[in-house]
């Protein structure tokens, strides 16, 4: 079967080799119609504690490593951050 992988923000790195992801998904309101958003946290291994706070990570499902660790980071995820708008020009026209 092949593994999970889930894309998610780091949201405390306090324990060692231990980060907590936070994880957000889009459901639709079965009465409203809107989406809404759903967010769990996973414990995750980061074995070079190397990810910190804010930092967007992809973690993958693996064995389990404790009570309740079964993620590992994998590495950086993309970050979904909006385009920044475009600048007007400030030319003068004479």
């Amino acid at each position: 079967m092949p593994r999970r992988i889930l894309n998610g923000i780091v949201v405390s790195d306090k324990a060692h080799k231990t980060v907590i992801v936070r994880v957000e998904r889009r459901v639709m309101h079965p009465v409203y119609k809107k989406f809404v958003r759903h967010s769990k946290k996973y414990a995750a291994h980061d074995e070079d504690n190397r990810w910190q706070d804010r930092d967007a990570v992809a973690i993958r499902e693996c064995r389990p490593i404790s009570k309740t660790k079964k993620w590992e980071v994998v590495g950086a995820a993309r970050a979904r951050l909006p385009r920044p708008l475009p600048r007007p020009s400030r030319e003068v026209e004479p």
